[in-house]
């Protein structure tokens, strides 16, 4: 084996360096990610310092710089082996590990946009059909509660209704108005 190292031009062997050192760093930051070593409690890398607004597109990260230089070793060697001048092959091997860069910072860019705040925006509930679940008094005089379904999830709220008559438990209403402090208005 080093033999074979040894007879290596040394454009290549540099190449097979960085390529061995970034393979090895890449397979750690594998397999640490795939038994959860890289969660908040021992510290992430690559975590955003400014404020609660997401993971944001990161470019510059530790795994995308280890990306980088193993897509741009691999890349180098096949292009060497290819038989591509010296210029080629940095030009293949810098365009390869750019392009692993910025598929990356994409890929995590767009998980981090799946998750939600799960914050209950109360707007969201008006016009909204649901259930009384205890009874509303009549023109607001007692607070009740209603079930409905508001943000994807099934919600008891808290409710008022301008209506005449109390509405009794079971009651179909109707989310006409959401009042500042988020009490709901509702009509049958």
């Amino acid at each position: 084996m080093m033999e074979w190292f040894t007879n290596l031009p040394s454009f290549l062997k540099t190449y097979w360096i960085i390529t061995g050192a970034s393979t090895l760093m890449f397979l750690f930051v594998l397999i640490s990610t795939m038994i959860g070593a890289d969660t908040d409690d021992i510290g992430d890398i690559d975590t955003e310092v400014d404020a609660d607004t997401g993971a944001g597109f990161q470019f510059f990260t530790f795994k995308n710089l280890v990306a980088f230089f193993t897509i741009f070793g691999w890349s180098g060697i096949a292009s060497v082996d290819a038989g591509n001048s010296h210029t080629i092959t940095i030009i293949i091997s810098l365009v390869c590990g750019l392009a692993m860069m910025f598929v990356m910072a994409a890929l995590f860019y767009y998980i981090s946009k799946l998750t939600s705040s799960g914050t209950l925006k109360m707007q969201n509930a008006l016009n909204s059909i649901g259930e009384v679940y205890l009874t509303v008094g009549a023109n607001r005089s007692k607070i009740g509660k209603v079930q409905i379904k508001v943000q994807g999830s099934l919600r008891e709220l808290d409710a008022l209704t301008d209506f005449d008559e109390d509405l009794k438990q079971g009651k179909v209403i109707k989310v006409i108005e959401v009042t500042n402090n988020g009490i709901l208005i509702i009509a049958p």
